[in-house]
């Protein structure tokens, strides 16, 4: 299993996207940043796949629509269930259909990051991404969670079924359960609940266990699937 980036070394990453611009805009600003390298650049799906193999950067960038092989393939080959050692997607998409962020989802992306939501988003979500978390705004977050488990999305889109919890959430793992489905980080999660980063870690892990679930993203669809996605919910 691939473990966080040790303190320290810098945030190797790979960008994926068919718009040159995009690419330059990116790069331009991750290079920027002490803590954060760009080691790769793909055009398409099948390179950026071929390079982040070569490569193993810690974080991946990839757009959904891109020729040859589509963003939702290529995390799937990348960071899906199938994969011995995956690696962390972050799906960056401009949010257009919905299906096929769900499709991202399940394919094993960590993250979401829509286009327009600026530099600085980006860098933290490829910190977060690195640290083994899955930052992204709390809109970006509710936005989508909201558009990816309504009925009419999950009915059109291949998922795995939502079998109840190996064993029941405790109150308080649904507590976390519900701030992870509102876009919270885990330090966010302990300052809310007033516990310690670690206890949240610990809450996270057997959440995750008992839910079957293969990232936080996957705890959070599951938070909106079955009511708890809203404030106090």
């Amino acid at each position: 299993m691939t473990v966080p980036t040790p303190p320290g070394a810098p945030i190797r990453v790979l960008i994926a996207d068919d718009q040159e611009m995009v690419r330059t805009g990116f790069r331009f600003f991750l290079d920027a940043q002490p803590d954060i390298t760009v080691v790769a650049e793909a055009a398409d799906g099948e390179e950026a796949v071929a390079l982040a193999r070569r490569e193993r950067p810690d974080v991946c960038l990839l757009d959904i629509r891109m020729p040859k092989l589509d963003g939702l393939e290529a995390t799937r080959l990348l960071a899906g269930p199938e994969v011995t050692d995956p690696m962390r997607v972050v799906v960056v998409t401009t949010f257009d259909l919905d299906e096929y962020v769900y499709g991202a989802l399940r394919g094993g992306a960590c993250g979401f990051l829509l286009k327009d939501s600026g530099p600085a988003l980006l860098a933290e979500a490829v910190r977060a991404a690195a640290a083994g978390d899955s930052l992204v705004s709390p809109s970006v977050t509710v936005r989508l969670l909201k558009h990816v488990t309504a009925p009419q999305v999950v009915a059109a889109a291949p998922v795995r079924p939502t079998a109840p919890p190996a064993e029941p959430l405790t109150d308080r793992e649904l507590d976390v359960v519900r701030l992870v489905a509102l876009g919270r980080t885990n330090a966010e999660i302990a300052a809310e609940l007033y516990v310690s980063l670690s206890t949240v870690k610990t809450h996270l892990s057997s959440v995750q266990l008992k839910l079957s679930a293969r990232n936080r993203v996957e705890i959070a669809a599951w938070a909106w699937q079955h009511g708890y996605g809203q404030p106090g919910g």
